[in-house]
């Protein structure tokens, strides 16, 4: 946990390149803009802001002004198991704009982080930063859930959407059709295509297509796998299709793609 200003940021090579952690990362911005790619959608950021980034995304800091920022950054197995499940349900998420009165209260968490970080001679001093670390994430958590509608007031279409979208994050790997989530939630394709596209105006095998393109950029970029490994690591046994499906959806080839973007 850690207090940033624009003084004491450099954007050196890493940040400025795409680059992924095996970490969490929960930033307040509390002065200052700037500018992130974030899984290579860029974003604006306007003080005061959250923004919470799960270890598989991809982001790279493009610019920064007058930048003031609290950051944590924690391991999955030093989160507590609920705030965990509720993560995994709500990424991936955008930068998300704070009132003043929550900005007040997560700043005040975060000072009190910092300084138990100091604290280091305390003989309660790794539960006492756990629990803080888990007290701020459930602030986060809290902001992100304020901002979508409650459960409870879902539209049959939106309850759909919702399960879709949760066995895509879980079975993009492996599942490949409509059909395939059409079964699993025990509706027709018909009906699971009019859901989606009521909801997000996109089509379920768009959505299907998209989290696969995601995926694959993020290995193209992160790992040095060739594009047959990555296309069998996604679930794609002729790597020539693979290429193929790449280069329509996106507009270019796999390798063009990892040239772009590690120039």
């Amino acid at each position: 946990m850690n207090r940033i200003t624009s003084g004491n940021l450099q954007l050196d090579e890493e940040l400025k390149h795409s680059h992924r952690h095996d970490h969490h990362i929960f930033v307040l911005q509390d002065k200052g803009t700037s500018h992130m790619e974030i899984d290579f959608e860029k974003h604006l950021i306007t003080e005061p802001s959250i923004f919470y980034q799960s270890p598989n995304q991809v982001h790279r800091a493009l610019k920064i002004d007058q930048l003031s920022l609290y950051v944590l950054i924690i391991d999955t197995e030093n989160i507590a198991d609920d705030y965990r499940k509720l993560l995994s349900q709500l990424s991936p998420v955008k930068p998300l704009p704070l009132e003043a009165k929550d900005l007040d209260l997560i700043e005040r968490a975060f000072s009190l982080g910092t300084d138990l970080c100091d604290r280091t001679e305390d003989q309660l001093y790794f539960p006492l930063l756990r629990e803080t670390c888990n007290t701020i994430i459930a602030l986060f958590i809290s902001q992100y859930l304020k901002s979508t509608k409650p459960a409870n007031k879902f539209s049959r279409f939106e309850i759909i959407e919702k399960a879709f979208s949760e066995l895509l994050e879980n079975h993009f790997l492996s599942l490949k059709r409509p059909s395939d989530y059409a079964e699993k939630l025990n509706i027709s394709v018909a009906y699971l295509n009019e859901c989606i596209k009521q909801v997000t105006g996109l089509s379920a095998s768009h959505q299907i297509q998209q989290r696969a393109i995601l995926e694959a950029k993020r290995l193209l970029y992160h790992s040095s796998s060739s594009i047959k490994e990555i296309a069998t690591a996604l679930g794609y046994a002729d790597h020539a299709y693979f290429s193929r499906f790449f280069t329509k959806v996106t507009g270019m080839t796999a390798m063009a793609f990892r040239r772009k973007n590690h120039d």
